[in-house]
């Protein structure tokens, strides 16, 4: 017998309108009774497996220990492996498909411990539709065993952690004196968080050259969105540690013309 887990974390892109999510928790009901199970979000965009990645590792530092689903899977039914990978020295387990959703959070947490491969057929539901449903199908019993103290070998054969698909997480680069970013995530209120992490601006001063295509603005370094003037572009560091561009009840995001993946150059003011 493995650590029994108490926790079971969901991260899908299936949405909220049907009965897909009640569905899930539900079958972590039916195997594991005492589990608590927690939404992370169910909202990442269809098939969108960088922004799912994103999500997961942003709320991976805060999430209980236990097993995390990431069910954003648009190889579903292909060849693709599904894999279940031990972090933390067994504290937690990260449970989904072997195509870098997993891999920006599994390396936050220090690497993996065990990885393996969920083949077992005794810890999987059968599948009247087909091979498509995974996360329902594999990933959610294998989640709900785990709590019930199976071990991960249980579930299938040991895979090399280095063999593991990496994540999608871009990397900034400096070229001329200008730091090539990149939009990672912009939220409801439109702030739009960049992969820039602050050490990386030291030197640049408190304002900032920001283009965007074409258009190019100057941003205020700021602590708070209320230290800005109406209207007023800065660049200040998110509840997440990284650099956002920002309004004060505004939206940077519209301002600027920017959606994830849209590239971002910092630099100096000439």
């Amino acid at each position: 017998m493995g650590q029994p887990f108490d926790t079971v974390s969901l991260l899908t892109d299936i949405g909220t309108a049907d009965e897909q999510v009640g569905v899930l928790r539900s079958v972590v009901r039916s195997i594991a009774p005492h589990a608590v199970v927690i939404d992370i979000t169910h909202e990442v965009a269809p098939y969108d497996v960088r922004a799912g990645g994103l999500a997961l590792v942003r709320a991976a530092q805060y999430l209980a220990a236990g097993v995390v689903v990431g069910g954003v899977d648009p190889g579903g039914g292909t060849s693709r492996r599904v894999i279940a990978v031990e972090v933390g020295a067994g504290q937690s387990v990260l449970v989904g498909p072997d195509n870098g959703l997993l891999a920006p959070a599994v390396s936050l947490c220090g690497g993996a411990s065990r990885v393996v491969e969920l083949r077992s057929l005794e810890h999987r539901l059968p599948s009247a539709g087909g091979p498509t449903f995974a996360t329902r199908d594999i990933l959610v019993p294998a989640a709900a065993h785990l709590c019930n103290g199976v071990d991960l070998a249980e579930l299938g054969p040991a895979v090399d952690p280095f063999s593991l698909v990496p994540g999608l997480v871009p990397l900034t680069r400096v070229e001329d004196e200008v730091l090539k970013a990149e939009v990672l995530w912009v939220d409801r209120f439109g702030n739009a968080q960049l992969n820039v992490d602050p050490d990386e601006l030291k030197g640049f001063g408190d304002r900032l050259t920001v283009t965007v295509g074409s258009a190019t603005r100057t941003a205020t370094a700021a602590v708070t969105f209320a230290s800005l003037a109406p209207g007023q572009l800065g660049l200040m560091v998110d509840s997440y540690g990284l650099m956002s561009l920002v309004l004060d009840r505004g939206s940077a995001a519209d301002e600027l013309g920017i959606s994830p993946g849209a590239p971002v150059d910092l630099s100096a003011p000439k």
